[in-house]
């Protein structure tokens, strides 16, 4: 590759914005999410989470069950171009019951703009969420939303962000106004007002917010370029979505300072995005975003080079060529033919089932990206099926939403009927509706008299004499690897004890066989 060819990609990979959007439920995620998409122009007009009648939804939750009860259930990727960037922006599951889909996604951003509701403050999820970005050092903007409802004080809001997630905090706008009387924000950086109306300097609001800011600044560190890409420090930016205040304020700060696309580790070595080289991994799998033509959609992070329509890669896992024929960038359940695209994008690849979570592309290299996990589920149950006629379809259809991560799959090795591990509840209404929905079939649950599924590793010929003596509590994975399903706590640690050859994981890397 010549020399203006390498710094043409690396032009271009400087102008990448990846990032995701974190939030407990409820604290204006995806609202958040379609006023940015509004602000960068990438839609008319932004939609609302409970649509009522002819109002226009959101353009992210475009799966039915999401529509149906006003939640996130489903990573949506949407690309977009703003001041001279382009963004690759992931709306995630607000829901704890989607928490591995979400923590897959993380895998695949330089950033995340975690978004706090004014009155209520750090709440749970949103620590869960903050602790995963901080075991990637992903670099953390913080958005407090709501402002334009009775909200916490603001001092107390940055104190509360400081102790409970331990992260510094630095002010980057400042409110005008509180509650109904909240007009717009004020720069601390370029010590400008932006209002929704005109405001007179004799104003109560802006009399309060100028001594507010001046003991803010006081008492608040500035914001740090370096400890900002640490992980350490957060730029915060106070708002509301709902009336698009502040929304711009964000945009323009994840042009000015949100981080380039950021390097990528293997199990071998690490990957810089600058690298000639093209480098894929594969986050997300989707089934059936188009109905009508059953197809099934691998999302990769481009992780360096540039990644141009028809080229083969390798697929690693499998050893084989892989034409990208029709790779395609998303806004939701839209898309468009990506002709080239460079690290740090977010592309969408149609495949019938080769690609898996966790698989790396490569030019030429035998890598793989590492960081992509399994966890075991907190609940198992046995799927049943009334019409024995669609037995054919129910495995397909099975494999195909445990390819996509929707649910774990174990098939018994005693033969009984297949069962599915998930996080929460949700999942299984979500995987009910998606089969009937998207596959015609109608399907119950039946509880099992497991409680725990651990894989298991070790020397092949003691994992088989396991197997033999406790086959009716064995299973296999999606992968076809073993693991155990215990009834209980206490007779996992008892079974542990009684195999010390043998390890008993409640984590498997995705990927990578776990015996």
């Amino acid at each position: 590759m010549s020399e203006a060819q390498s710094a043409e990609i690396s032009r271009e990979i400087a102008r990448r914005r990846t990032f995701a959007i974190i939030s407990h439920p409820d604290a204006g995620k995806t609202t958040l999410t379609e006023r940015i998409l509004r602000a960068g122009g990438a839609i008319q007009m932004a939609g609302n989470v409970r649509a009522k009648g002819e109002r226009r939804r959101t353009k992210s939750d475009w799966m039915g069950i999401e529509r149906d009860r006003g939640i996130s259930v489903v990573t949506s990727v949407m690309t977009f171009e703003y001041g001279d960037c382009v963004f690759n922006l992931l709306d995630t599951p607000g829901h704890e019951d989607f928490s591995e889909d979400t923590y897959r996604t993380l895998t695949a951003v330089d950033c995340a703009v975690m978004v706090i509701d004014a009155a209520k403050g750090i709440e749970d999820r949103t620590r869960k969420l903050f602790e995963i970005c901080r075991l990637r050092d992903i670099p953390i903007v913080t958005f407090i939303n709501k402002m334009d409802r009775e909200a916490q004080d603001c001092f107390a809001l940055l104190d509360e962000i400081a102790n409970t997630l331990a992260l510094d905090t630095s002010p980057a706008t400042w409110p005008i106004g509180r509650a109904a009387k909240f007009i717009g924000t004020y720069d601390l950086r370029t010590q400008t007002v932006h209002t929704k109306e005109p405001v007179g300097e004799d104003d109560p609001r802006i009399i309060q917010m100028r001594e507010e800011v001046e003991l803010a600044e006081a008492a608040l560190p500035l914001f740090d370029r370096e400890s900002f890409d640490a992980g350490h420090l957060s730029p915060v930016f106070f708002g509301s979505a709902m009336k698009e205040i502040g929304v711009t304020d964000l945009l323009d700060a994840l042009v000015a300072y949100g981080p380039a696309p950021r390097a990528q580790q293997t199990e071998t070595r690490e990957v810089k995005a600058s690298e000639d080289q093209v480098t894929a991994l594969i986050f997300k799998i989707q089934a059936n975003m188009d109905p009508n033509h059953r197809d099934r959609m691998a999302f990769a992070r481009v992780c360096s080079g540039r990644l141009t329509r028809g080229m083969r890669l390798k697929h690693v896992r499998t050893g084989k060529q892989f034409a990208l024929h029709t790779p395609q960038f998303f806004f939701a359940r839209d898309r468009q033919l990506a002709e080239e695209a460079f690290g740090g994008d977010v592309v969408g690849i149609p495949n019938h089932g080769t690609l898996r979570i966790g698989d790396t592309l490569s030019e030429s290299e035998d890598l793989r990206f590492t960081g992509v996990p399994h966890f075991a589920p907190e609940i198992l149950r046995r799927v049943r099926l009334d019409d024995a006629m669609k037995a054919k379809k129910l495995r397909q259809a099975l494999v195909e939403l445990a390819e996509e991560g929707v649910v774990q799959l174990f098939r018994p090795q005693d033969g009984l009927s297949p069962i599915v591990g998930v996080v929460g509840t949700l999942q299984l209404d979500v995987l009910q509706s998606r089969l009937l929905g998207e596959y015609g079939v109608t399907i119950g649950f039946e509880s099992t008299p497991y409680s725990l599924a651990r894989w298991i590793t070790g020397d092949r010929a003691k994992i088989e004499m396991f197997q033999d003596m406790n086959r009716s509590a064995m299973a296999d994975d999606l992968d076809g690897d073993p693991v155990f399903l215990a009834t209980s706590s206490f007779m996992m640690r008892r079974t542990i004890e009684m195999n010390p050859d043998l390890a008993f994981h409640d984590i498997k890397q995705i990927g990578m066989s776990a015996a």
